[in-house]
Parts: C-alpha cells; structure tokens; sequence
C-alpha cells in the first residue's frame, strides 16, 4: 500500500533543512546493504528513530528512506498508526506484513509462515478465527510474529521495516515492534520508526524506551528557518516573493513544513501576489489551513461533499470508496463528485491497496483529525453504527467492526452484542486479549438479553482470568447469580471461577466452591468432575484443615475407578501423586499413574487444566522412571507450542523438565532449562507460582553444582526468604531456604527453616524424603552439634525412604545417614548406598556417594578401594556438571598424596554417556562399574549396549550419537 503527504509535483523537491536526517538514513540503508564509502563491507541493521510535532515533516522523511532503500532494491515493509485504529489489534502488523503475502497462494503463504500459521495467521488477518474456547496467549503471537519476520529478514534480505505515527500504533503491534528491535542489528535488518513524542499513551513506555534505545537520541526535527520558508514560498508564488511576506509566512506557520506547503498552494490557488501588501490575505488563508478555518472551507463544498469527509473520518485509514459512499448515503456518482472536490480542496487522496481496491485517504492525519472532531456527537454516534453495519456486510468481520461499536451508546441491540461477542473471540483467537476484554464489557453494557448475560459474564470472566483474576471472580460470582443459566454453563462458570479463587490464593474458597456445587448437582458425572477438582485444589492447599482425611477420601474414591472418563482419570492421577508426596511405596503410585496414562490426557484442556498431567509425571520422576517423564514434558511442549501457549505454561514445563534432569544429575543442562523457565515467568509477572518454582529448582541445581555464591543471588533477587507462598510448591520454598542456609553455613538458621518446613509437610502427611529431603538437610545440620539427635532424625528418613522403596532415594538417605555416624558404620551404610544408587538414575547422588564412601574407606585404612572409590566419583561428578563435588574430590585424593588419573578424550566422552545413562544401566541390570570396566575391554559391544540403552529409554538423542562416534 503506497502513502503519500506531500502535495503531488512536489516528490522531486528537495528536502529543506534535514540534510542530517537525511545523510543518516542513506548511510543506515547502504550499512544495511554492505555499502561503504571504502567498499564492499558487511551488512549492518540497526535501529532509526524520528521525533517531532503534527507536520513537522517525519512522514516525508520516511517517504525518502523508502525511496533510497527501494534504489537500493531493498525489500521495505511500511506501516502507519491510525488515530482510529489504534483499538484494532495487530492493525500496523497487518499492513507490515499483508502486502508482502498479497501475491500468494493459500498454500504459498502456509509455507511462508511455517509451522505458526495456525498461531500468527489470524493475528495478520490472514484466516477466520478458527472455532475452539483458547487461543494463543499473547507471547506464543509475538514469538510467531518473530519467527515469520525473521524468515521474511533472511528471505528478502535486505530488509527496511517503517513504522510511521508510532504514537497511534495499537498496543499489541507496539509490543512486538519494541521487542523485535533489540534483534535488529543480529538480524541485519533495519528498522525505522517515527511519532511524535508528545503524544505517545502513557501506557506505552515501551515507545520511549525505543525512541531513546541504548542512551541515543531520536532525530528530533526542528521547525524550518526564514530562509526555508523563503524558498519554499518563491517556489509556489515566484521568485518576486519579498522578504516581509516570507518572513509572515515564516512567523504564521511557526516553520511547520506542512502548513507552509499548505498555505503556499492555497496562495497559488488564489493567485496571490506574495507582496508586502497582501499579507492581511494571506492571514486569512492561513486561517483555512488547519482547524477551524479549514472546516469552514470544507462546508463550503457542499453537504454531500461534507458528508463524504465525515464517513471517510470515521471509518479511517485505506477504506475503500464503495463503503465510504454507503456511510455517507450517497450514490456512485455523488460519492465520485464528492472526491473530485476534496481532491482539489488538497483533504482527500485516492489511492490503490494491496488489494488492487480503490481506497481513499486524508492527505495528512492533522486533516483527518480535525474532520473527524468537526462531526456533531450524534451524527459521529450515528456513523460509527452506519460504519460497523457496512464492514460486516461486506465481509470484513465483526473485528473490523468492532472499533466502531465501541463508539455507539448502549442501546439493548442484540446484533451489536453478538457482533461484540464474536469479535471477542476472533481477538482470542489472534492472541489479542486485552481487545476480547473491551468488547465484552461494552457488549454487557449494551446489555444483552437476560437469557444471554450470564454467557457473557462468563466470557468476560475467562477473558479477564490471566490478566485480572480478582475482577474475573467478581464477574464469574455475578454469573452464577444469574437466574437463567442452564446446567452446563453453570459447571463451566464453576469451574472457571475455582481456577481464579485458586490462582490468587483463595484455595479454600475454591474447594468450598465446588463441595457446594457437588452437593446442588443432580448428575452423577457432574459430582463426580466437581469432585475431582475439589481433590486437585485441596492438594496444593497449605491450609488444608485434614489433609490425611483428604487423602483417604481420594484413595476410597480411586479404588472403585476405571479411568472411563476424563474426570475418572484425572482423580486416579491425583491420588498417584497423593501416594507419592505421603510416601506410600511407589509401586502404589505407579500402579495409580499408569491407570490414569491408560486413556490419554490432554495438556491444553483448557477446562481440565494442565496441573493433573504435569503432577503424574513429577510422580514418575519420583518412582525414579525419568524418562517417562521427560516423555510427557515433551509432548507438553508441542502440545503448548501448537496452541500458541508459551507463557506461564510453557514456563511450567521448562523448569519442571529442568527438575527431571536435576535429579538425573545431567546438571547443566538442568540449569539451562530451569533459566528458560524463569525467563518465561519472569516475562509473565512477579510473584506467580511458575516463578516460584523455576526460583526454587534453580537455587537446588546452583547448590548441586557448587555455586553457592549465584544461588544467593538468585534468592536475594526474587526475594525467597521474604515470605513462602500458601499454596504447595516443590521443590518445598522454605526447604529450599534451608538448603541454602546450610550451604553458608548458616546453621542455626538453617536448622530454624528445615524444622519448620518439616512440621509443617508432616502436619499435611507428606513423609516422602524423595519429594522434600528437608529431614536429609536438618540430618547435616544436627550433626554439627548435636550427632545423636542427628542419627535420630537420620534413622526416621531411612525409614520412610525404605517405605517408599525407589533406589534413588534409598541411596540418598543412607548416605547422609552415614554423616551422622563413625567411620566404620559410615563405609556400610555408604556402600549400600552405593548398591542402592547404581541401580537409579540419581547419577549426581551417586557421585557424591562414591566419594564419601571413599572418604570413609581411606579414613579406616583402605586406601586402595578408597581411592578407586573417589575417583569414580570424580569423574562422575565432572560428568554431571557438579563442579564444587568433583573440587573436593580431587582435593581428597591430593590430601591423600593420589593424583588424579588423566583420561584419553575418547574415554572421558564414553565415561560421560555411560553415567548420564544410569537409568539405562538399572533398565539392562547394569552398574556403573560394569560400564567403566567395559570401555576398556570391547568398546563395540559397549557402542551397541547403549544404542539400545537409548533405544529402551527414547531419549537424549545427543548421547546416542556420542556414544555410536566411540
């Protein structure tokens, strides 16, 4: 689509005092396109932002850097904010983008957009909004709008995208506009973007921020000079222009290039002699050029013609002739004579879109403005509805319309209520929330009929829900008022408002919520789903009055389920993890989850939720089968990534994969998943759960590495000891505080948050050490002081680790049970540890088994076994990535006058895969030293052993194909 400000015949002026702004867009284009003044050079992107008032001349400026790039056969993406459309969603992003996909098929442009085209396409206007209750969460749109302007960037290289009248830019092109440019310059890619700085929303910091990027300043354009305004006057009017009726262009104008233009072709027009004489003339042409005076200009071109500039004001930007007519109520030949005079009046252009459609447009946005606030309020009101009516019937849709409905009074229409509900969800479906949120509340102001307000209560609930639950629970609660609302939307309105109770910290009042929902319920499917999210609710309640109760509950009513239904299945995943957190053996909560996979869950029911199918494969993590887990993680994420959710959802799964590989002892890349998913939380907000858990796993893998010093920094930066949260969190915040503590040798500190923590989980029942070893860390806390309460605690988490019966955890706690005894009690207990670890997959917690047995080894003289002992683990500890475990080891072996044996590349790498597989070596009856005994012996029949190690396991395609290279 082509703009133009500047008056025709006058493209080939030169540009009048912005030869600065001018060197630096040519120098920005030709960096872009590898051009130097010394020759060929890489190419450079960057950022170019233009400041400065209505008419100042930044529209003209950006008209000159598409022409340079254009000379330079860039590819230039040009868009322009609309004083109207700035309540459209994704309206500049669709005139960035639209024009560059207008010559493609349907199929050509679902390549183009890849595997996002379900995600972004509605965003671009490019398909309907496809049926369903979700839609892509804001962030999935943007990292859409990424990837396909980057594809464009690599594609049509060079590339120059334009942003003009920034300032009108809707918000959520705005946000992916000042996001993206920080990848700018990587991209080799130039943007450009103008506005004018005193009226960007207050709102909209993000503009700021982009105008004055990295500490630089925009261009800030000044005013012309006398002598510019001379030149421009002697232009129009004749070189016979004396100075005094330059200078009283100059001084009227105040330098504005748009209104000196303005005026100058009005005196043109009026074949005004530009003489000392005729300045009183000129006065009052000025008059005509801008507010009032060019109002009465347009009146005097007739109603019709009036009319036209009225219907052309309202309906905005690049809006074709036939609608504007219709508005108007003119015919074709009255709307064709209409355009003629305001051609000519210099208020109308007329233009061709993208779409080969004949469109008309005002020719400076400082017009339109002042038409649009020339219209009487009711003809506007009126308008607006004539506009809304005229864009669905030709089949733009009810977003389109939407921005005009915005503007009728409430008058009890049920079109305008549906039409508002549906652009409600076209703008769900888009990723566009805040607008769903903006017409379902003008749409209940309208109101709708009483048959349809507790719907509409209900959209606008779940609308608000991320973004405001605390107005979604009064909307929701207004709902369930409502007198007629059938069954199911009434389950649907319960379920939802239980969601926002629990997502801001009402947990009891969500439970309580659905017991009395269960107990009005006729249906015995229905009680039974009120139920299951009465069990899912309670469970992560701090507060819980009778968690055991609950739990018995939840065992009774799992005992007589098939796993039928949804509902079925996701009661029979909770009490899988109820089993596990109360530390029930894990052959129960196995036998649980397996039941509750048998029949498929989904993780993007948005009625359902995500929480059951994320805690059945914590379960499976914790009855030490990681690799089921990290199945369903990944299935999570495309599961996320195909709706478009990558918000806190997405977060979730990141971290709680990170957890996975945590206790995997694969911890660098534990760390990398944890940061991606306190990345996403922190783009989320502050202080929401998923932040709290990527916090505490973080801090546990820091201290597993060895890096105390940034895992205090973590905490200190997200406040971890300022408060814990009421809702249950794992790995268990205070726990974690504790864990820290100790690693300061904070001890008494330490022990204060580790008893703590303790007594509170054991008041809920959750004995599981597995699940929180706060009893593990109070056990190395106690034995610094007190070694026989120590040895106490010690034998009661033993105990309960042999109640739940996993390897993993077993090996855990003999081994720090080993800690608060002799030596010579200590190598048993560590050697059985050591049995119990080789048989899991905690390879970290295996490493630090093996050299603490091999401290105890050395200590009752054995230093053979000990040293051999200590430098398995050494090696395992480097392969795990714990760096401050593999520091003492080999100041162990130093201190013991032992150096570490040096290993060939080959081996190091096969050592590497061989530990990261310790859930392989448990699946084949293998141990590690079996492992490391083979490496020297027959390396093909090992190469063959862990093909089908990962085979068995379907993950970590990496070390498959390291351990296939040796």
């Amino acid at each position: 689509m082509s703009y133009v400000t500047e008056p025709r015949g006058w493209d080939s002026q030169p540009l009048l005092e912005r030869e600065s702004e001018v060197l630096a867009i040519q120098r920005a284009v030709d960096l872009l396109c590898g051009i130097s003044a010394r020759g060929p050079a890489t190419r450079l992107g960057g950022v170019l932002t233009f400041a400065g008032s209505a008419g100042i001349g930044k529209t003209t400026l950006l008209n000159e850097a598409r022409r340079h790039a254009g000379e330079r056969s860039c590819t230039v993406l040009f868009a322009r904010g609309g004083e109207q459309e700035r309540q459209v969603p994704f309206h500049v992003m669709r005139q960035l983008i639209q024009p560059a996909l207008a010559a493609m098929n349907e199929d050509e442009r679902r390549d183009a957009l890849g595997n996002w085209y379900s995600i972004v396409a509605p965003a671009l206007g490019l398909t309907a909004a496809p049926k369903g209750p979700t839609g892509p969460d804001p962030q999935g749109v943007r990292d859409g709008l990424d990837w396909v302007v980057t594809h464009l960037a690599v594609r049509n290289a060079p590339v120059v995208l334009i942003v003009d009248d920034a300032h009108w830019a809707d918000s959520e092109s705005l946000t992916w506009l000042t996001s993206f440019a920080a990848r700018a310059e990587e991209l080799a890619m130039l943007i450009m973007v103008a506005c004018r700085p005193d009226e960007i929303p207050a709102d909209a910091g993000s503009l700021r921020a982009l105008m004055g990027r990295q500490g630089s300043r925009p261009h800030e354009l000044a005013p012309l000079t006398t002598s510019a305004v001379a030149r421009i006057v002697r232009d129009a009017l004749g070189e016979s222009a004396d100075d005094v009726f330059c200078r009283e262009c100059w001084a009227i104008t105040g330098g504005n290039p748009f209104e000196v233009v303005e005026l100058a072709m009005k005196g043109r027009d009026r074949e005004l002699k530009p003489h000392q004489e005729n300045i009183p003339q000129l006065r009052d042409l000025a008059s005509a050029v801008k507010g009032s005076g060019l109002i009465d200009r347009l009146e005097q071109l007739g109603p019709s013609t009036v009319r036209f500039a009225w219907a052309a004001a309202v309906l905005g930007t690049a809006v074709p002739i036939g609608i504007v007519g219709g508005v108007a109520a003119l015919g074709e030949a009255q709307a064709a004579e209409a355009i003629d005079q305001l051609r000519g009046a210099r208020i109308l252009t007329v233009l061709t879109s993208v779409r080969r459609k004949e469109v008309v447009e005002f020719f400076h946005p400082l017009i339109a403005t002042a038409v649009y606030r020339s219209i009487p309020p009711g003809v506007r009101v009126a308008m607006h509805g004539m506009a809304a009516q005229a864009l669905v019937d030709d089949g733009q849709g009810s977003a389109v319309a939407a921005r005009h409905l915005l503007e009728m009074h409430p008058d009890g229409d049920p079109w305008v209520v549906q039409q508002l509900r549906q652009a409600a969800r076209e703008s769900f479906s888009a990723g566009a929330p805040d607008a769903a949120r903006r017409y379902l509340a003008r749409a209940l102001r309208e109101p709708p009929d009483v048959e349809d307000r507790a719907e509409v209560l209900f959209e606008l609930g779940s609308a608000n829900l991320l973004h405001d639950p605390a107005t979604t629970i009064n909307q929701l609660r207004a709902a369930l008022e409502e007198p007629k609302t059938d069954q199911g939307l009434r389950e649907a309105i319960t379920y939802r408002l239980a969601q926002a109770l629990a997502h801001t910290g009402q947990l009891a009042e969500a439970a309580g919520l659905l017991a009395e929902e269960a107990r009005r319920a006729t249906s015995s499917r229905t009680r039974l789903r009120m139920q299951a999210e009465q069990f899912k609710w309670n469970s992560v309640r701090v507060d819980e009055e009778n968690s055991p109760g609950r739990s018995r509950l939840l065992s009774q009513f799992a005992k007589r389920l098939t796993g039928r239904g949804l509902p079925e299945r996701h009661i029979l995943g909770l009490r899988a993890w109820d089993a596990a957190m109360r530390g029930e053996h894990a052959s129960t909560a196995l036998e649980y989850a397996q039941q509750a996979l048998d029949g498929g869950m989904s993780w993007t029911d948005q009625d359902f939720g995500f929480e059951v199918p994320a805690v059945v494969a914590v379960t499976l993590m914790y009855c030490d089968q990681p690799g089921r887990a990290e199945d369903l993680f990944n299935t999570a994420i495309l599961e996320f990534e195909a709706k478009g959710w990558r918000g806190a959802h997405l977060s979730f799964v990141y971290t709680l994969l990170g957890y996975v590989r945590y206790r995997r002892g694969r911890l660098a890349e534990a760390e990398d998943f944890v940061r991606n998913g306190l990345a996403i939380a922190d783009r989320v907000g502050h202080g929401i759960p998923a932040q709290w858990y990527a916090v505490g796993t973080l801090i546990e893998t820091l201290l597993a590495r060895g890096n105390t010093a940034e895992a205090q920094r973590v905490a200190h930066t997200y406040k971890l000891a300022d408060g814990f949260p009421n809702a249950v969190v794992y790995p268990d915040p205070q726990a974690v505080w504790g864990k820290l503590l100790l690693a300061q040798g904070r001890i008494e500190e330490a022990e204060h948050h580790l008893t703590a923590a303790g007594r509170r989980l054991d008041l809920r029942g959750t004995r599981n050490p597995s699940w929180s070893p706060w009893q593990l860390d109070l056990v190395l806390a106690q034995a610094t002081h007190a070694p026989e309460l120590a040895r106490a605690t010690a034998a009661e988490a033993v105990s309960r680790a042999r109640a739940f019966g996993t390897s993993s955890v077993i090996g855990h706690a003999l081994r720090v049970a080993a800690a608060a005894t002799d030596a010579a009690q200590a190598s048993g207990l560590l050697q059985e540890a050591v049995d119990h670890l080789e048989q899991s997959p905690a390879a970290c917690e295996l490493a630090h088994a093996l050299i603490d047995h091999g401290t105890a080894l050395h200590t009752i003289g054995d230093p053979h076994l000990a040293a051999q002992q200590v430098y398995r683990g050494m090696e395992l500890a480097a392969a795990c990535g714990a760096d401050g475990l593999a520091s003492r080891a080999r100041a162990l072996l130093a201190s013991a006058g032992l150096r570490p044996r040096r290993l060939h590349a080959s081996e190091q790498d096969t050592l590497t895969v061989a530990e990261h597989t310790a859930a392989g070596h448990a699946a084949l009856g293998l141990d590690n030293r079996a492992i490391a005994t083979a490496m020297h012996t027959d390396p093909q029949a090992v190469s063959e052993l862990l093909s089908a190690v990962f085979t068995k396991l379907g993950t970590d395609r990496l070390g498959l194909h390291r351990a296939l290279e040796v």
